[in-house]
């Protein structure tokens, strides 16, 4: 068992001065520092062993972040396929703070997808030893090439049920181009037949076929803004859709995909519950300046952006704890509000708020320690340490 002390909870919509939580894989109890010496002695009498408490030294303590649009890290891709990429990956976010993820897929060849597909499978049969694997985000290859980014435009192909049908046990979100969708038929099918959350994304889609798809079975939008046709006072397009849906989206808070001055107008118009910060990170994520790849493209990161040869935005190199900082700093919101956005609202988006997101008893123990910088000092998942900053 285990306790952390002097810190300052965020919970769900207050920050808490004097409380204690008590852990081991799940939240046992939170308690207040004058209860907690008791609680100390009937544990040690009962069980015949000490709590081992952690000193969070007046910092935030906060549930784990879980980023469920995420390609890459620490150099490596999930489209890589390999346990030793997947791992890299889970080990170098959660440094960030990032206690659970979606490894997210590519517009690539379908062998190439299934192989992403397979090997996410078998990690996540495996001990943790960084961040959680909850699942897959799919992103593609059901989109459309007017707005493809940077995904390659020869691999794009329409919705098929039948390419996805073996992973519904894996898959948790598909973003697709729902206008390349005929009579919506997969869209249908897949919320028919899973819990599958639906995306719009790398969409030309009209605010009328964005609105009939909503109506239809899409919940969410990816990395709004970003790859979508814009708001238009005379074509509203997939913004507009969004704006007057109660559909929750994605957003990419680097500075770069989206202009700051966005970011209270996206919270005015589709309320603070419904925002997810994602990263959409590629393989350079927390690694230096120089040339990557993404896709099987060749991809420059330099001053803080990861962009095609053409200069079009290739993912992001973007970290979890910094787009809550930036969300934090660009906002009106409080603290325990953006943390939401990184925590209890991608929970929701994926259908696991009852287990993760936030700091409640019976909760998994995802937890992080960060200061005011939202710099991280410990990540905790299931009650695992699996970062700690030097002493």
């Amino acid at each position: 068992m285990k306790a952390i002390v002097n810190g300052k909870l965020i919970m769900k919509d207050r920050i808490s001065y004097d409380s204690v939580i008590i852990f081991d894989t799940k939240i046992v109890g939170i308690v207040s520092k004058d209860n907690f010496l008791q609680y100390q002695i009937d544990f040690k009498t009962k069980y015949k062993e000490a709590i081992l408490v952690i000193d969070a030294k007046d910092e935030y303590v906060s549930p784990g972040f879980i980023d469920i649009h995420i390609h890459g890290s620490g150099g490596y891709d999930t489209m890589d396929a390999s346990d030793k990429a997947l791992r890299t990956i889970g080990t170098t976010i959660a440094a960030n703070g990032v206690t659970a993820y979606l490894p997210t897929t590519m517009t690539m060849d379908t062998t190439s997808i299934y192989k992403a597909l397979n090997a996410v499978r078998k990690e996540m049969s495996l001990e943790t030893e960084g961040a959680k694997i909850l699942g897959v985000h799919m992103e593609g290859p059901f989109i459309n090439e007017k707005y493809k980014g940077a995904q390659k435009a020869d691999n794009i192909i329409k919705p098929n049920y039948d390419i996805i049908k073996d992973y519904l046990d894996i898959i948790k979100i598909i973003t697709l181009a729902p206008e390349k969708d005929e009579n919506h038929s997969f869209i249908k099918e897949v919320k028919n037949n899973s819990k599958i959350t639906l995306s719009v994304g790398h969409s030309d889609a009209s605010y009328e076929e964005t609105m009939k798809a909503i109506e239809d079975g899409i919940t969410h939008a990816t990395h709004t803004f970003n790859a979508m046709t814009p708001l238009n006072h005379r074509k509203p397009g997939v913004v507009g859709a969004i704006f007057t849906s109660d559909i929750t989206c994605e957003l990419i808070a680097d500075l770069i995909h989206v202009h700051p001055a966005i970011f209270n107008i996206l919270i005015n118009a589709v309320h603070k519950d419904k925002l997810v910060l994602i990263t959409d990170s590629m393989r350079a994520g927390c690694m230096k300046n120089g040339i990557y790849d993404l896709g099987g493209q060749k991809v420059i990161v330099k001053n803080g952006a990861a962009r095609l040869e053409d200069g079009t935005l290739a993912g992001s190199v973007l970290t979890l704890n910094k787009a809550v900082l930036n969300m934090f700093n660009n906002s009106n919101l409080k603290i325990y509000d953006v943390v939401a956005m990184a925590s209890f609202n991608p929970a929701k988006v994926i259908n696991i708020d009852d287990k993760k997101g936030s700091l409640e008893v019976g909760f998994d123990a995802d937890i992080v320690i960060f200061n005011d910088n939202v710099d991280v000092f410990t990540t905790i998942v299931e009650g695992k340490i699996v970062y700690k900053t030097q002493e």
